[in-house]
């Protein structure tokens, strides 16, 4: 089982929104899929109130019980596991990480939120550097290559952190989607917010199959 935390010391920064599509992705893709939700709020577990399909199935876990809780998972043959955790400092995002092999850190590129990475970085420490990469969201539409390229950098730079290559965009669907108990690829199939998750849980599934190695996507 691979097991991909979705962590961040800020709420509002697109965590639930990209567990639940990446979970979907992985479904459709025909793996059998979990989503933990951490997070005290239960964003993604009142997503699945919402939804008719069964799949994925997302289970309410407290952080302290967050290995046993994968254990079961991994039991009953889940391939996939994505972890959301709360939105501030506590211990869901410390034990996700822990338990982490994958860390997405979502992040729009303003100040606000890119000030909050420095602590991300100490969490990291904290829980054995797992592998992570910053999930940039929230990116203007018509936003350049040589824009995003330079936030990139700047991370890289400051923070010392490595960027996803793949990015989301500012997009209705996201929020469209969260409403209805849906994910933007069932919503919209041929979107262009599907296909940032599509995308990305391509970047995921090489990563698995690398375990890190020179991942790239194009």
């Amino acid at each position: 089982m691979f097991t991909i935390s979705l962590v961040g010391q800020k709420g509002g920064t697109g965590k639930t929104t990209t567990v639940l599509g990446l979970a979907v992705a992985a479904a459709r893709a025909g793996h059998d899929v979990a989503v933990i939700d951490l997070d005290p709020q239960a964003t993604a577990a009142n997503w699945k109130d919402r939804r008719k399909d069964e799949n994925p199935p997302v289970v309410s876990a407290q952080a302290s019980r967050l290995r046993q809780t994968l254990d079961a998972a991994r039991t009953g043959g889940v391939e996939y596991a994505f972890i959301d955790t709360a939105g501030r400092s506590d211990d869901s995002a410390l034990n996700a990480a822990r338990l982490a092999d994958l860390v997405l850190i979502p992040s729009r590129p303003n100040i606000v939120e890119v000030e909050t990475l420095p602590q991300v970085n100490d969490l990291l420490r904290l829980a054995g550097n797992p592998p992570a990469f910053v999930l940039l969201n929230g990116i203007h539409p018509t936003a350049g290559r040589a824009s995003v390229a330079e936030v990139h950098d700047a991370i890289r730079e400051l923070f010392g952190l490595t960027v996803c290559p793949v990015h989301l965009c500012q997009r209705n669907a996201y929020a469209e989607a969260m409403t209805t108990g849906r994910v933007p690829q069932e919503l919209d199939p041929d979107g262009k917010a599907g296909d940032e998750l599509n995308r990305l849980f391509e970047f995921v599934s090489e990563f698995v199959n690398t375990r890190g190695k020179d991942v790239e996507i194009h």
